[in-house]
């Protein structure tokens, strides 16, 4: 069976969405068999690996009104091994339109299951909110990658993130384990991005990976034509960082790194929030 892996943080703008395209790419290039989940009504997970927009009647919101399977929508990429559930911007309506509709944040995972013996990774790109799309993506998911910027604002959604993991946990997904939480937009050269990480360190232990994904203007532009960072400039520092990250996630996974256990969430206060250690200095 598949590890299904939720990659997600609250707060916008911290390369959620570039890590799962990038992330995704490498584990495929790795050899093993990868499906990416476009869960951000944004699309960009979708458009950043050249996919157009579907047709209507052929994408994710539809799968949750039943009128096409996840598997009827799935299309392939530029990489062999790579194939992508794409989003729509229909999505944006899909907690009013299902209402109260018994058992809606456990959709994903009823249609996810039909795929996890095709699948060597299904990576979920999570939009940056606690909504419906959201839970349902951690109600399908195994474990919870979170990229973390390494700025001061980025550690806002981190108490957050951790109140709606204990949520899922609490209530239909207990199996959630968090698997681990990278920098990303880091920049040696700045006090604020080595206070940052060690704030996370602080707080998040041997969850951390150790390789940081650098500000790089390659990682940037690739998006723009299409393409992950492997494809567009395989040599440039954003690509050696995702194919190192990509490599740890696969070696935690498999249970070859030692095993980590997630921070406690239900004891946290807003005191002991990094973001609130990182103000005080």
């Amino acid at each position: 069976m598949g590890h299904v892996i939720a990659v997600a943080n609250q707060k916008g703008g911290v390369g959620k969405t570039t890590s799962a395209i990038n992330i995704a790419s490498e584990i495929a290039l790795a050899g093993h068999s990868v499906l990416l989940v476009d869960f951000d009504p944004q699309g960009s997970a979708t458009s950043g690996l050249g996919i157009a927009a579907r047709e209507e009647g052929q994408d994710l919101y539809d799968m949750f009104f039943g009128s096409v399977s996840i598997r009827d929508i799935l299309t392939p990429t530029a990489i062999e091994r790579l194939m992508v559930a794409p989003a729509s911007r229909d999505l944006v309506g899909l907690e009013i339109e299902l209402g109260k509709v018994p058992g809606r944040e456990l959709i994903l995972k009823s249609q996810l299951n039909l795929l996890r013996p095709s699948f060597d990774y299904v990576i979920i790109d999570c939009p940056p909110s606690s909504g419906l799309l959201t839970l349902n993506a951690l109600g399908a998911a195994d474990k919870i990658l979170i990229p973390l910027q390494a700025e001061y604002y980025a550690l806002e959604g981190i108490s957050a993130l951790m109140n709606t993991v204990e949520f899922v946990r609490q209530t239909f997904n207990p199996s959630l384990t968090i698997v681990g939480v990278f920098m990303t937009m880091f920049d040696a050269r700045t006090n604020l991005s080595t206070m940052v990480e060690g704030e996370a360190k602080g707080f998040f232990k041997d969850l951390m990976f150790a390789e940081r994904v650098p500000r790089n203007i390659k990682l940037s532009e690739a998006p723009s034509h299409g393409m992950p960072i492997c494809l567009y400039d395989p040599l440039s520092s954003g690509a050696r960082a995702y194919k190192a990250i990509a490599g740890e996630l696969v070696a935690r996974c498999s249970g070859v790194a030692q095993q980590r256990t997630s921070p406690s969430v239900a004891v946290m206060t807003e005191e002991e929030s990094p973001m609130e250690k990182v103000g005080n200095q």
